[in-house]
């Protein structure tokens, strides 16, 4: 992209200069009629520095479902195709059909496909489809579609108040979950896409609202030292996959640059390094840490804002010491 991001052509930049993430096009669920929960019928493709898809990595590997469900790396992005194998980290080719690109599972998926191409993507290898390319469902599959196939103490039901998404937390979760993903999540694209002064202002206003309202949630009974408590919930990975990445490309490089994580969120800040430094069970023994790729997510960021892909060195070090 040029300097003044001119929009891919399967981004969300609408022409009025304001960003509007599209719906995802396939949302099938598993357990369902069509695609039961089996082992080793699934594929998640993914990309380690897409924050969308970065969160069901880190579900896949907390629940351990590394011989479940198949999880394959797409390493590289062309501006005109998409998402595709280019062997630099991941493999060349699909190692399922030998394909290049994941356009081409697409239109395997529906002929007459032409919405955006995205990464995580569900697949099914027993139809040769897709199950479904939206993470926040991708995730909430992964937490208990597959517990049958995991030891007793690893399934949800079994979990009581420790589980992702407890019974008595639901309604607090999917409320903080729904103003994080507008302000925060989506928040960061809006500020760094805007294409007018107006709409960059507004946005990156109501993004650090949003943080400063974060760092008053963590100050109260029984949000410490995760957001809802003792425990890790679905909330903490959705905010995870965006605050692990501000302070090294959002602030820089989409001008989301009022405040830093570190420097100005004290228990923000906390937060994030429990979350990445921890190798406890909790974390299922560093599961945050060990897909969080800080050269991957500068490298992706920097093409997408510069075109030429010169990376920025800082901030040094990437995440501070807890």
């Amino acid at each position: 992209m040029t300097a003044t991001k001119r929009p891919r052509p399967d981004s969300d930049i609408a022409p009025n200069a304001c960003y509007s993430r599209m719906p995802s096009r396939f949302r099938n669920l598993i357990p369902s009629e069509h695609f039961p929960a089996d082992k080793d019928r699934y594929v998640l493709y993914v990309n380690y520095c897409c924050p969308w898809a970065h969160r069901t990595i880190i579900v896949h590997g907390l629940k351990g479902l590394e011989d479940i469900v198949q999880l394959v790396e797409v390493d590289a992005k062309d501006a005109t195709y998409g998402w595709y194998f280019s062997g630099r980290r991941g493999p060349s080719r699909d190692p399922i059909y030998g394909v290049r690109w994941i356009k081409e599972l697409y239109l395997k998926a529906d002929p007459q496909y032409t919405g955006r191409v995205t990464v995580p993507l569900l697949w099914d290898k027993k139809t040769a489809t897709i199950v479904n390319n939206e993470s926040s469902e991708i995730i909430r599959m992964f937490f208990d579609g597959f517990d049958q196939f995991l030891s007793p103490e690893r399934r949800e039901a079994n979990k009581g108040v420790a589980a992702f998404v407890p019974p008595h937390l639901r309604t607090e979760i999917d409320t903080l979950n729904a103003w994080v993903y507008d302000a925060v999540n989506n928040g960061v694209y809006k500020a760094g896409f805007a294409s007018s002064q107006a709409a960059y202002n507004e946005h990156v206003t109501r993004l650090f609202q949003a943080l400063d309202r974060l760092e008053y949630h963590l100050s109260q009974p029984g949000h410490y030292p995760y957001l809802f408590g003792s425990y890790i919930t679905e909330a903490d990975i959705r905010l995870y996959t965006t605050l692990i990445r501000f302070d090294v490309a959002y602030y820089p490089l989409f001008k989301c640059n009022l405040k830093m994580i570190r420097l100005d969120y004290t228990r923000l800040h906390a937060w994030l390094r429990r979350l990445y430094w921890s190798v406890g069970s909790e974390t299922g023994g560093g599961v945050f840490k060990g897909t969080t790729h800080f050269d991957e997510i500068k490298r992706g960021y920097s093409a997408v804002v510069n075109g030429n892909s010169v990376i920025p060195i800082g901030p040094n070090p990437s995440i501070m010491p807890l």
